[in-house]
């Protein structure tokens, strides 16, 4: 007997492969809104200040902070990656001392520390082993989570092989964000982004007009798209 499709089904089944929703820090950083965003770190500070003890609040800023540091290294403001991300690294390893098994502040805070780098290299050192050290605990802590991995990905990115990173391993993070969450948009901008360097410009472009599929608003998305070579 052939089976009939139901109506309610189709559209559950439809909720289940959408791309996962954007957080309003997130949707700021799509369209590159720098305003709006800054408003979003100003509130996330005054809630950590009223709660210095809670763990979530300290999370909530580093995590604003995190997206407002990858915004300004997306519009070139080195100054202010290195300003907004050492803030929310104060925050991240309050909420670390709360919760010290947490995956995701480990997470945040290799996050943070990998985003200096390429704003100050001469901080490689120092932030390097941050970054390395509490990526690869959220992995050992979490390593069923997408975000981890993606996040040690974009990590191992900028970190130079000398200190464990390099765009090889990138890739091999980034490979396994998708193999667990396919609808990973940032995934699929970072992996394009990631085999650009490695000169394999086909397999980018594909990679990153995925990501545009799942989240047609990023406009670095776009920007990268643009300036990835057809051949």
């Amino acid at each position: 007997m052939r089976k009939l499709a139901l109506p309610g089904l189709a559209i559950a089944g439809a909720v289940l492969l959408a791309a996962p929703a954007r957080t309003p820090a997130e949707q700021a950083l799509d369209r590159q809104d720098r305003l709006a965003l800054e408003r979003l770190v100003q509130q996330a500070e005054e809630a950590a200040q009223k709660g210095p003890a809670d763990p979530a609040a300290q999370y909530n800023l580093a995590a604003v902070s995190s997206t407002m540091a990858q915004l300004a290294m997306e519009l070139g403001d080195k100054a202010a990656v290195r300003q907004v991300a050492q803030s929310g690294i104060q925050a991240a390893r309050k909420a670390l001392a709360a919760k010290p098994n947490s995956a995701e502040y480990h997470r945040i805070l290799g996050t943070l520390c990998g985003q200096i780098i390429p704003a100050d290299l001469l901080a490689a050192l120092r932030y390097g082993r941050c970054a390395l050290d509490s990526l690869n605990k959220a992995v050992q802590l979490d390593p069923n989570s997408p975000m981890v991995w993606l996040s040690r990905g974009v990590g191992n990115y900028y970190l130079p092989p000398a200190f464990g990173g390099g765009v090889d391993t990138a890739i091999k993070d980034l490979q396994k964000a998708l193999e667990l969450d396919p609808r990973l948009a940032d995934g699929h901008l970072w992996l394009g982004i990631a085999l650009r360097k490695a000169k394999r410009n086909e397999e980018a472009r594909r990679a990153i007009a995925k990501s545009l599929e799942l989240n047609p608003g990023r406009v670095w998305a776009r920007q990268q798209l643009e300036k990835t070579p057809r051949q």
